[in-house]
């Protein structure tokens, strides 16, 4: 029998696919705008995504072990127009981008430290590589050292900011003031980037069938992983106020190794180089895994072509690898790795993010209404309520995704022309492919059956 994983190893993905260095990119963003007044946005952010997180768990618990997850949810939930629409744009275009951006940090923060004369895409691009490698020889980082690559990983930053939040840091503090917030509602307008802080603890749920007590530990380990993040960058917020001016942290393209040099000197760079590796490692080879299995679980269901169902000798889905490194590099090669360009990719790709948890919180409210007696070995409490207040801050969050109004519209500019194709593609591959109404929704029952192998060729069979 196969070990079963225990509640620190559920933190731990959690954890290592939320601290990346894009989001500490994020979190200097912050706070040079708003100082320590950052923390209560964050505060905001975590709760919506607490949240959210519960909804996720439901799902779950509700339609346990389904490769696609929130596609398969979604399908039963709301039709295959929506999934399409939301798994294609909320999870595998943003983690096109959002990968990219994390590759292109990793070389930024290589060139700040040791100023090589290389351009910084050489190093992005070369990480990229050697995690597309990994991947294809079935070679899984991030499952193997998870567990110590996360806790190194979240000890490194709670002791990097514990020493500037106490202000025992070798370096001068700066003087200014601590809290830019002048009022409650300035916090309000940076929702939108906290929210990037928090992201992807739900990928705790393709692991769900290897954990111990799932219905305690899936839920529970989502919400510490939140938790932890939030102290963790809190800290880190303070340390940041004392020690590095807020004009340069904001447009740093490397805001932790700014961060560390000033904290502790070279060794804090230094320190922050390892922060750096560990977080891309974490992030973008799970990434990359997770891009493969999405793409094959909607594939399993009809939406996207059968060919992201092959698989190479060593059991990985090489196309979802392979396109989503390819992209990767692609993206890096271009040159885009200063501070304004990447800050707006990660807008750009967390809006279509935050619409996947939109139509997450709406597929609960919509499963108690068609299904209330249905087994659950979770439920979110208060019923509807909880959903409905994340989905509804959610999109708060969406129109507040950046403080200036310009970019604002160029966010929603791009976004929407994205959506459009999507819509379009959306149209003529349920029309052409699945022959489904595009709002009607596919009955649970039948959804799940999608999941055995054989689904796709009875299904075929009985067509003709």
């Amino acid at each position: 029998m196969d070990k079963k994983l225990g509640l620190p190893s559920a933190i731990a993905t959690g954890v290592g696919l939320i601290v990346a260095t894009s989001c500490l990119m994020s979190l200097g963003q912050g706070t040079s705008i708003l100082g320590t007044g950052f923390i209560i946005t964050m505060v905001l952010a975590c709760i919506i995504n607490i949240f959210t997180a519960l909804s996720m768990a439901e799902l779950n618990a509700l339609m346990p072990n389904l490769t696609g997850g929130l596609a398969q949810y979604t399908l039963a939930g709301m039709g295959p127009f929506v999934t399409i629409l939301t798994m294609v744009g909320g999870y595998l275009v943003c983690q096109m981008i959002a990968g990219s951006v994390e590759c292109a940090m990793f070389g930024n923060a290589i060139n700040t430290v040791f100023d090589t004369g290389i351009p910084s895409s050489v190093f992005s691009i070369i990480m990229v590589m050697i995690l597309i490698f990994a991947n294809l020889c079935g070679v899984d980082i991030f499952a193997k050292i998870q567990n110590v690559v996360a806790y190194v990983l979240i000890g490194s930053l709670v002791i990097m900011g514990a020493i500037g939040a106490l202000g025992i840091g070798t370096g001068t503090q700066v003087s200014q003031p601590a809290n830019l917030a002048g009022s409650f509602g300035d916090t309000f307008g940076l929702l939108g980037l906290a929210f990037f802080l928090f992201i992807g603890c739900e990928f705790v749920i393709p692991i769900s069938k290897n954990i111990k007590n799932e219905r305690r530990n899936v839920p529970l380990g989502m919400v510490l992983s939140l938790v932890i993040i939030l102290a963790m960058q809190s800290l880190l917020v303070m340390g940041m106020s004392r020690y590095t001016d807020y004009a340069e942290l904001g447009v740093s393209a490397s805001p932790h190794i700014l961060y560390g040099q000033a904290l502790l000197g070279k060794f804090g760079s230094y320190w922050m180089i390892l922060v750096s590796a560990l977080a891309v490692i974490s992030t973008v080879n799970s990434a990359m895994s997770s891009f493969s299995f999405m793409c094959a679980g909607m594939a399993k269901i009809n939406l996207l072509p059968s060919v992201f169902l092959k698989k190479n000798k060593r059991g990985a889905y090489y196309i979802g690898v392979l396109l989503i490194g390819v992209i990767e590099i692609v993206v890096n090669a271009t040159g885009m790795s200063t501070s304004d360009s990447l800050i707006f990719m990660i807008n750009v790709a967390i809006v279509f993010w935050m619409v996947s948890y939109v139509v997450s919180n709406i597929n609960v409210i919509i499963f108690r209404i068609k299904l209330p007696k249905a087994p659950r070995t979770f439920k979110v409490p208060f019923g509807p309520v909880l959903p409905a207040i994340a989905a509804i801050g959610t999109i708060f969050m969406i129109w507040n995704i950046d403080s200036d109004p310009l970019n604002r519209i160029r966010i929603f500019i791009i976004d929407g022309i994205i959506f459009a194709c999507l819509a379009i593609y959306s149209v003529i591959w349920c029309k052409v492919r699945v022959k489904r109404p595009l709002f009607k929704a596919i009955p649970m029952h039948e959804v799940m059956a999608m999941e055995n192998d054989m689904y796709l060729t009875a299904h075929k069979y009985s067509k003709k």
